[in-house]
């Protein structure tokens, strides 16, 4: 018989009824399940002096569910460790993702321990997985049959894998505008794109005190200056961001998406007819992704800049050499960056 042996331990062996050292072996075995033929390994104790394979009752058990996975591996289900493990990620309860759903209280119990759920079932638990703003609505809905502390619980585990996902695909948007990019180093300043940098340089220039009245128009320019200025002093930008020439200056590629990334600080401010979107942070922050010589070229760019009202740092903008040459709406190549005003 083949053998995997996965432990070894001195315990009263019920094959012969002695004491002695007796293993945890995986043997591969074959058996049908709904007409299926399927491959798995089961879990047995072995002893030694008998030369056998047997079962204690929790064998028994987590046999019949790695007989049941097989199947549902095979036939494309959620295994039972899948389903448990959707549960975890939600932080929810068995009991409670039936109420959620609408199914038996004990249903869930069911497809996590002995039963194999059907493909109707199995879709739906799928989609769950897959979806953190589907289960934000369930939990809206069954908000009146859960406990407050449950439901706050769950809502909270829930919105933070929405934020996540929708971070994932921002970042995945972005960086396909980006893509046709890559390789014109005088459009992306030397430098691939980083979005965790282009995070960490917003947060660097929101959480200092220097900067004041940083709205979406004046931080685009403070982004521009800190890439062009880096590329004049080291040859490559910061966060590889690419910029277009709009009337208000430069503005990076996907600016509208950029500022929607986890972690970035942005508020929006009703200003009546339109919005503004401010940008602060306050107490201790870690910039991870910044060098301190990424750090020493955004304080530069504070220093000079970092006080300047909306309407100076747009003027000022327009009197750079890259902005004047530039088409309106055309990519403002590093090229310019030795004429640079700061």
């Amino acid at each position: 018989m083949d053998m995997k042996i996965i432990k070894s331990e001195k315990r009263m062996c019920t094959c012969c009824m002695e004491e002695h050292e007796v293993k945890t072996v995986l043997v591969k075995e074959k058996a049908t399940f709904k007409n299926i033929k399927v491959d798995y390994e089961a879990s047995y104790l072995y002893c030694d002096i008998a030369e056998e394979v047997y079962m204690d009752e929790k064998q028994m058990q987590e046999n019949d569910i790695r007989l049941k996975d097989a199947y549902r591996e095979k036939e494309g289900l959620l295994t039972s460790k899948q389903i448990r493990d959707i549960r975890v990620k939600y932080n929810i309860s068995q009991s409670d993702l039936c109420v959620l759903l609408g199914w038996g209280a004990k249903t869930i119990t069911r497809y996590e321990s002995h039963q194999v759920q059907d493909k109707a079932h199995d879709t739906i638990l799928k989609k769950i997985d897959q979806d953190p703003e589907w289960f934000l609505s369930l939990l809206n809905d069954a908000k009146s049959n859960l406990s407050i502390e449950s439901y706050q619980k769950y809502l909270q585990a829930a919105t933070s894998l929405y934020e996540e996902d929708r971070d994932i695909y921002l970042r995945k948007a972005i960086e396909a505008s980006y893509a046709k990019f890559q390789e014109n180093k005088m459009f992306n300043g030397n430098q691939s794109l980083s979005l965790d940098k282009v995070v960490d340089v917003i947060r660097y220039f929101a959480a200092s005190l220097n900067v004041t009245k940083l709205y979406k128009v004046k931080l685009m320019k403070l982004m521009w200056y800190a890439d062009v200025l880096s590329y004049k002093m080291r040859g490559f930008a910061i966060t590889g961001l690419v910029y277009q020439a709009l009337p208000m200056g430069a503005v990076p590629i996907g600016h509208n998406s950029i500022i929607d990334l986890k972690d970035v600080p942005c508020e929006e401010v009703d200003m009546g007819e339109t919005y503004a979107y401010h940008f602060a942070l306050t107490g201790k922050q870690s910039f991870l992704s910044l060098s301190d010589e990424d750090k020493k070229i955004l304080d530069i760019v504070i220093e000079k800049l970092g006080k300047m009202s909306k309407n100076d740092i747009i003027n000022f903008m327009h009197r750079e050499r890259a902005y004047i040459e530039t088409t309106p709406r055309d990519i403002i190549e590093f090229k310019y960056a030795e004429n640079l005003q700061i």
